[in-house]
């Protein structure tokens, strides 16, 4: 054999052996440390939470180490969402080419890491938004994940952060999230008689909304509401929502929520409302000026477009974070919907609700959404998610007087936009509203009733100037404003001037 055969057949064992250890390099280049190499138990998990919470007043899992996020994972039904992108910015199934290439390669990685099959793995592919939930249950996987160039973020899609804190089930949560079906009485010193037999809230008074009425009711402007859905049981919200003054117009209910603790289950549970508070906050919007001795709405003769998209006003689980990002890419796929108003949130960034915002204000949505009310649940925290988000405006409750002072449970800070007065100073009373029985009345307060409200606001002026984009109507309520052109660094720019808002 030739000197020169024999350096080629070496060169080739040199290539095929470099190759062999390149490969196995690769197969094991994942290493866990001994430490980390179980989970976290949920204690402790929500230990790590608060402390970034308290260090950084704010948390994202896009912050946490591998073994953090695992660990919310393993505790989460093993769901993880995964947000793609060729950027940061690029949230877009209409706007990646490459969408379907960028997923079968994440999925890719997902199969390899967990040695499974698709079906095993993908539990949901957004047609929207370029994001999909899988089932993982190694930490190689997260870790392998991480290092892909198309990642946005990955979560833990089902760790229930709050359900742990306050160590209650989720049904018992429900009582102190904003729940409620009572029906109360009105003192005659909380509104006022107009015709054709309605009752206006004293607060609308304190916004001057019906001196605001003389020039626009909210004709030809579609309001989404996304909450807990609509209760069948008030016409005002049904076959009388064209009762007394109101009239051409419609109302379309929606139900997306699926009230399972399983990720997979797909089963919706319909339109009704079996909370209360969605009720509430469609009424305060938009009930009919109507002829049965009742509250009237903002709005009244805008239309409605409600979700039911979650079990409560708190967003903690993958059914409800679900029901509120479909609720958002559907109404913001909707042509007919200008303004869209959301009085629910959560203590900390959610990706799927993130994007699906971005998505809804992409197609020149107004957004309200509420600056948080606090419960048991949120009393250490300031604005709340999404509030806090540049899309969203969020607005929060102030107590009736003449300085200003936010109410009893009403959230404050700096990404506050606007307040409404919706607590009144000797009594304590709030919002007169609909009850969710038929021919009841009952209150409702906190930065819930106060986002209603100003979407409310909203859609009297975008009736009055029915060509103008979301970013004159928003100038235009802030010019309205009692603190305008000063920001204040908890109230925003106050309370808003319905009547010099449609002028």
């Amino acid at each position: 054999m030739s000197k020169k055969v024999i350096k080629l057949l070496f060169l080739v064992m040199i290539v095929i052996t470099s190759c062999s250890k390149e490969n196995t390099q690769e197969k094991n280049s994942i290493v866990i440390e001994d430490s980390k190499k179980d989970p976290l138990t949920p204690a402790q998990i929500n230990a790590k939470i608060d402390e970034m919470l308290t260090t950084n007043h704010i948390f994202n899992w896009r912050d946490a180490d591998s073994h953090l996020l695992w660990s919310a994972v393993i505790h989460g039904n093993n769901v993880l969402t995964i947000g793609f992108g060729n950027s940061k910015n690029n949230f877009q199934r209409e706007q990646s080419f490459n969408n379907a290439q960028m997923q079968k390669e994440l999925v890719a990685i997902v199969l390899k890491y967990e040695g499974t099959t698709l079906d095993k793995v993908l539990i949901a592919s957004d047609a929207d938004l370029n994001l999909i939930d899988v089932i993982i249950t190694k930490q190689e996987t997260i870790i392998a994940l991480r290092q892909s160039k198309y990642i946005r973020y990955i979560e833990p899609a089902d760790y229930r952060y709050l359900e742990v804190r306050n160590a209650q089930n989720r049904s018992s949560a429900g009582t102190s999230s904003g729940c409620g079906f009572d029906a109360e009485i009105l003192a005659t010193a909380d509104y006022t008689a107009t015709t054709p037999n309605a009752k206006v809230p004293w607060t609308f008074t304190q916004h001057n909304i019906p001196s605001a009425w003389t020039i626009s009711t909210g004709a030809g402007v579609t309001i989404g509401i996304v909450d807990t859905g609509v209760s069948p049981n008030q016409s005002l919200l049904g076959a009388n929502f064209n009762n007394g003054f109101s009239s051409g117009r419609t109302i379309e209910k929606n139900g997306v929520y699926v009230d399972s603790i399983w990720p997979w289950s797909t089963t919706t549970d319909g339109i009704n409302d079996l909370c209360g508070h969605g009720t509430s906050m469609a009424a305060t919007a938009a009930a009919p000026r109507n002829d049965k001795g009742l509250p009237v709405g903002v709005a009244y003769n805008a239309n409605l477009i409600t979700y039911r998209a979650a079990y409560n006003v708190v967003l903690d689980g993958f059914q409800e974070q679900e029901g509120v990002k479909k609720a958002f890419t559907a109404l913001g796929n909707n042509a007919r919907v200008k303004i869209i108003s959301m009085s629910m949130g959560y203590i900390f960034s959610v990706g799927k609700i993130e994007d699906a915002i971005k998505f809804a204000y992409g197609k020149g949505k107004l957004i309200f959404c509420a600056a948080g009310t606090s419960t048991s649940f949120t009393t250490f925290v300031g604005v709340i998610f999404p509030a806090w988000m540049p899309e969203t405006v969020a607005v929060t409750g102030v107590k009736e007087g003449t300085t200003y002072q936010a109410c009893s449970d009403c959230h404050t800070g700096s990404k506050v936009d606007f307040t409404v007065v919706m607590e009144r100073a000797v009594s304590g009373n709030t919002v007169p509203v609909d009850s969710y029985y038929e021919n009841q009345t009952d209150y409702i307060g906190g930065s819930s009733v106060a986002t209603a409200t100003t979407a409310g606001i909203a859609a009297l002026v975008w009736s009055k100037n029915p060509s103008w984009t979301r970013d004159q109507v928003l100038t235009k309520m802030r010019q309205s404003a009692s603190l305008y052109p000063n920001k204040n660094a908890d109230y925003g720019y106050g309370n808003i001037n319905a009547f010099l808002a449609v002028q």
